[in-house]
């Protein structure tokens, strides 16, 4: 049993279309289902030509993000499941039941984008590298696309983990933090990524860094060791590098400039300790909270 959910943006022109597609997909299978489409504020009528016999559409009343759309979607959805595919026309939806065959093994399964649309210009490949070596370096492994936006997942995860999920274009990549980081079955399979119709509703530059920042959240909640350490190392060997550099020149700032690098760095490192410190007992809170509510 799952919920389809569809958010749209001024989709009017492949609104229909992903629709008919997805019921000519899901009629080929026995399976129960729903069919949610989130309009988030459209100026078009998008809402009006979704609203097909059968489909439910919630209709925000100012376009809030996609992320918060989602949202709004996975609360109102009946089904343990969810999936969520764009209304833009870029996702094959006939291999949603590829994707579906490896639930429940695995708690989510995604769309790994494959193809010379998902590509790109320059400066998205670019965007895209620094964004999947930033993920790699968090959850400790290379994947395979980090913010796909057709996947299946397990809602009591995504409600669980709503709060520190991105309600913006960053839903999907912290969704993907999420998952790895608190150590559930995620399962990757290669899709072809189709051009778009009508226009992104992308910013790159202000959405690249929004996501930046919220990567960087994900880490000091995750693993707040992985930022804090480098930056201790760091600090101690530019204060080491400096230091030697100003004694070379004879300079009477060499134990100074050792001694600030190295406070930097002591600071730095027991920040990051109190950090984790803090994550652990997070952990140990959350781990009685359920055993009790378990028993009880």
């Amino acid at each position: 049993m799952i919920s389809f959910l569809i958010p749209a943006y001024n989709e009017a022109g492949a609104i229909r279309e992903t629709l008919a597609t997805l019921r000519q997909t899901l009629a080929t299978m026995s399976l129960a289902y729903e069919i949610i489409v989130i309009d988030d504020g459209s100026s078009d009528n998008t809402a009006e030509l979704a609203a097909e016999p059968g489909v439910i559409v919630i209709r925000q009343p100012a376009n809030g993000g996609y992320g918060r759309a989602l949202k709004a979607g996975i609360r109102r959805a009946s089904y343990d499941w969810c999936a969520i595919v764009d209304a833009d026309g870029s996702y094959p939806i006939n291999r949603f039941p590829d994707l579906i065959q490896h639930i429940p093994q695995f708690d989510m399964v995604v769309g790994a984008r494959q193809g010379m649309h998902y590509q790109g210009s320059r400066g998205k490949r670019i965007g895209r590298w620094i964004l999947g070596s930033l993920v790699a370096f968090v959850v400790g492994e290379k994947l395979p696309d980090v913010n796909s936006g057709m996947r299946i997942f397990r809602k009591d995860i995504a409600l669980e983990h709503a709060g520190r999920i991105s309600s913006g274009f960053s839903f999907t990549t912290t969704l993907t933090l999420a998952f790895f980081m608190e150590e559930y079955f995620v399962k990757y399979l290669p899709i072809e990524y189709h051009k778009r119709v009508g226009s992104s509703k992308v910013r790159i530059g202000v959405d690249s860094l929004r996501t930046l920042q919220i990567v960087v959240q994900a880490i000091l909640y995750y693993n707040p060791l992985k930022l804090f350490l480098p930056i201790c190392f760091l600090s101690a060997g530019v204060g080491v590098v400096l230091a030697l550099a100003a004694a070379l020149f004879q300079s009477d700032s060499a134990w100074l400039i050792l001694t600030i690098g190295l406070l930097t760095a002591i600071l730095v490192g027991a920040l990051g300790i109190l950090a984790e410190a803090l994550r652990l007992q997070r952990i140990a809170l959350l781990v009685s909270t359920r055993k009790n509510s378990d028993e009880t």
